[in-house]
């Protein structure tokens, strides 16, 4: 396994990452992800850790708390071999201090998930999203002493704009609190929109990303082809309606250009889809999920190999998009792009 240092942090994290939003699936979303127990999750954690996936990422909303409870258990003995990544912030309950980055709610967040996960501390903790109703500077203080108490290691963010992410990190430099060293990021070869505000700024600003959902909400996992419906067991028709669409015919053509790729390189779709993602700027570390242990395998076959430039430059082709205002005079004018090269 390939390892990577986490934005400008002297955190390490393998190529991969495990992503435990299958384990004791329930609800709408995570029962359609998958509803994996703790004999089988053990299971595949052992497979993970075998190919030097260390790094388990989870969140209190993943299935009510049950994804971090089924992922301690089945860590349990060899905590020590783990880094656990996990994420609060969207709401848990009706009651309106269960939600948000306020003090209160995330020092009560952290207690509950080491409860749940059967640890001491968390290595990377990630505000799920975004609370505008909170001051930063609340956030941030409460985040710097759950560090100091030796709970929780490193910081991150999960799903914000570049606006909120810049605000947080100029607190956090004021005040001289613990920096986001990650930020989790939907990003896939039909989902680009991370390369137009996130990506120069992770770049500038030392954030790594972590990638959630690399196969496009599933639509990348080589079922879907042009002229053929969705195959049936297929979970696109349950998760699509908590995605960002995307156009039929610019899926058939990203999805063309990987068959030619998987045919050339003798790999999976899914695996040259995410491979693609692991040479990206910024990209720290690729969290795959997997149902059951021939998923998980096939997923770790996407490191240990590269594209070639061509192969790269036609997977580019394929799901490019037009930028919107104010990005697309610098990725079309070449005055603009002169003053502000694109970061990939």
């Amino acid at each position: 396994m390939e390892f990577n240092r986490l934005g400008r942090s002297g955190l390490h994290v393998p190529a991969l990452s495990f992503g435990a939003g299958t384990f004791g699936g329930s609800g709408p979303l995570f029962g359609a992800w998958g509803d994996t127990g703790e004999g089988q999750a053990r299971r595949m954690v052992d497979i993970a850790l075998d190919a030097g996936v260390t790094m388990f990422d989870t969140a209190d909303v993943y299935s009510d708390g049950a994804s971090e409870t089924v992922l301690g258990a089945a860590l349990k003995g060899r905590r020590d071999r783990a880094l656990i990544s996990t994420k609060a912030g969207l709401p848990v309950g009706g009651d309106p201090n269960a939600a948000g980055s306020s003090r209160l709610h995330l020092v009560r967040a952290v207690e509950a998930a080491l409860t749940r996960l059967g640890t001491d501390y968390v290595d990377l903790f990630q505000l799920h999203a975004f609370d505008a109703r909170t001051p930063v500077e609340e956030t941030l203080s409460a985040l710097d002493d759950l560090v100091r108490a030796g709970k929780i290691r490193y910081v991150g963010a999960s799903n914000y704009a570049g606006w909120q992410l810049q605000k947080t990190l100029d607190a956090a430099d004021r005040h001289g609190w613990p920096r986001f060293a990650a930020h989790q990021v939907y990003y896939s070869l039909v989902g680009r929109d991370y390369e137009w505000d996130l990506m120069p700024l992770g770049l500038d600003q030392g954030v790594g990303a972590l990638v959630w959902s690399p196969l496009g909400w599933g639509r990348l996992t080589g079922r879907i082809r042009r002229g053929q419906p969705v195959p049936e067991g297929s979970r696109l028709h349950q998760t699509a309606q908590f995605g960002p669409p995307v156009e039929d015919e610019r899926l058939y053509d990203v999805v063309d250009a990987l068959d030619e790729v998987a045919a050339e390189t003798g790999k999976t779709v899914p695996q040259v889809a995410i491979n693609w993602l692991l040479r990206r700027p910024t990209v720290a570390s690729v969290i795959v999920g997997a149902r059951n242990e021939e998923q998980l395998v096939q997923n770790l076959g996407a490191v240990g190999w590269e594209l070639d430039a061509e192969q790269v430059a036609r997977l580019d082709a394929a799901s490019a998009q037009v930028p919107p205002y104010p990005h697309y005079p610098y990725a079309r004018q070449e005055g603009f792009a002169r003053l502000n090269p694109p970061a990939v």
